[in-house]
């Protein structure tokens, strides 16, 4: 068990027994360590950050590719329909979370099932944006 107190941590085992003494925290993590466990805001927090990074990635990598063909227009159209496409997408894995009630968004069972999603929400987050790079440029250079 973990208690906060000031400007220190108190962890016990499960008879009450100390374990791992005090330990001193920043206040980052005294507020992590206070606020209650939500599956559903975590996921929507990470989502968020998620979609920032893959817009992100879209512009810089894929917009840089696009405009080396010499287009004045796709490379625009291409970063609206594939930013467009992945946000009903995160909004299908964002809205399974928010199904959950208070007692299981609080559950720590789930915490396998969150990381699961978690690594694949940031795996195409941040893959997506190369391999439609690599598309495009793979077939740029078959049809050219």
């Amino acid at each position: 068990m973990v208690r906060v107190t000031g400007n220190s941590v108190n962890t016990t085992d499960m008879t009450g027994g100390m374990t791992g003494g005090i330990m001193p925290v920043g206040a980052f993590a005294q507020r992590a360590l206070a606020r209650p466990l939500d599956w559903r805001r975590r996921m929507s927090d990470n989502i968020a950050y998620a979609l920032l990074v893959y817009t992100t990635l879209q512009i810089f990598v894929t917009m840089t590719a696009l405009e080396t063909t010499g287009s004045a227009l796709l490379p625009y159209l291409a970063l609206v329909v594939l930013v467009g496409a992945i946000i009903p997408a995160c909004r299908g894995v964002e809205r399974r979370w928010d199904r959950l009630s208070d007692a299981q968004a609080a559950d720590p069972r789930l915490a396998r099932r969150f990381r699961r999603d978690q690594r694949l929400l940031w795996t195409l987050a941040v893959g997506l944006p190369f391999a439609f790079t690599g598309a495009f440029l793979g077939l740029s250079a078959l049809f050219a």
